[in-house]
């Protein structure tokens, strides 16, 4: 009998072990989960996005990876929807992920970011900006972009300040990133005096904005603020100005694309957007951007050099903590400065980024361009 129940422990033993090795498919690799929308009309910033990352993660896989082990990302198209983005992180969790580089939309980053923190995954986005991810306290929540109330602050403020506009129209996609950001510049523009005569919003299918072109052009707005994304966003300039509506128009960083130029026009007047600031002019850029272009055959996208610079920042973290544990590298990640190709990066107790660097850009020659004025 004690050598049947010595034979049974022995079974359920090497059962436990089995499971234990199927769950850890490839112990002898460090997964990294890589998560944004890559198809649909926001794809392109996305997919950019994510193959910074991925030239990061070949780097230092190149220099033998990091704790010794190959690093292998699983990457994921979250196709900019909330509930995808939900299954997305579910998915790269139950996959063994040690972290998440992404997501890009705020309303995909939001709900994915409780299923990493229920999971003990840090995640590091390099695109999101609404202020709700990192304002609720979850200890893995990174982000090496800036917030929209830094933003939102700026566009507003050079609407005012520096366009000379007393009356704007806004218009939003109604998501976290578009209404959140749209939110902050309204704010700003009546802090400074002035008057927003139309906030409205539209679902992010809407392509026919003839209805709200009418209500602005009733409204005598001066200028007006785009809170979306570029798929939207050209259309929506295009369809203004040949609605005879030539005001300012002004967006965020989710126009920020090429994409964006191409349908507008090579050099649309009048029109401005926030983002960071010009790394072109970094020389700490120039390898990346070099490697980018040979290894994709284009330019980069808006995103890609943040994508880059969170991969980095996260592995540098993880092996500066000698563990992959996510409350070890959050502590390290909070603890100390990071060289990156835009500067020194700081990170405050919310994971948010010390300083944002938010600028005025404007199109010019088929290329967007800081302006000369820009705060």
């Amino acid at each position: 009998m004690r050598k049947l129940s010595l034979l049974l422990s022995l079974g359920v033993v090497l059962i436990i072990g089995a499971m234990l090795t199927g769950c850890q498919k490839n112990p002898d690799t460090i997964k990294i989960g890589l998560a944004a929308v890559q198809s649909g009309s926001d794809a392109q910033i996305g997919l950019t996005m994510l193959q910074g990352s991925q030239i990061a993660v070949d780097e230092w896989n190149a220099k033998g990876g990091v704790l010794g082990k190959q690093i292998e990302t699983i990457s994921l198209d979250d196709e900019g929807n909330a509930q995808k983005a939900n299954t997305v992180a579910h998915t790269l969790v139950d996959d063994g992920v040690v972290a998440v580089l992404g997501h890009l939309n705020s309303n995909c980053t939001i709900p994915a970011s409780t299923v990493y923190n229920d999971g003990k995954v840090l995640q590091i986005t390099p695109g999101s900006t609404n202020p709700k991810y990192t304002e609720r306290g979850l200890p893995y929540a990174f982000r090496i972009c800036g917030r929209d109330d830094q933003q939102g602050p700026i566009a507003g403020t050079y609407m005012h300040d520096v366009l000379k506009l007393n009356k704007i129209a806004i218009l939003h996609n109604k998501t976290a990133y578009g209404e959140g950001l749209a939110t902050e510049v309204k704010k700003t523009f009546e802090k400074l005096g002035g008057t927003v005569t139309m906030f409205q919003g539209i679902g992010v299918d809407e392509n026919d904005f003839r209805a709200n072109l009418s209500v602005i052009k009733g409204s005598g707005a001066e200028g007006f603020f785009w809170g979306g994304m570029y798929g939207q966003g050209g259309p929506l300039c295009v369809q203004m100005r040949q609605a005879g509506l030539n005001i300012p128009f002004v967006s965020g960083d989710g126009c920020f694309d090429q994409t964006f130029i191409d349908t507008v026009g090579g050099n649309a007047a009048n029109v401005y957007l926030s983002f960071g600031k010009d790394y072109h002019k970094i020389p700490a850029a120039q390898p990346f951007l070099e490697k980018y272009k040979a290894k994709y055959g284009h330019e980069e996208g808006a995103y890609s050099v943040y994508g880059y610079d969170a991969a980095n920042v996260l592995l540098t973290a993880i092996a500066q903590a000698q563990t992959t544990d996510a409350d070890k590298v959050a502590a390290v990640m909070k603890s100390r400065p990071f060289d990156t190709i835009l500067g020194k990066v700081e990170f405050d107790e919310k994971g948010d980024v010390k300083q944002s660097g938010f600028v005025i850009w404007t199109i010019k020659d088929g290329k967007l361009q800081v302006v000369s004025d820009s705060p």
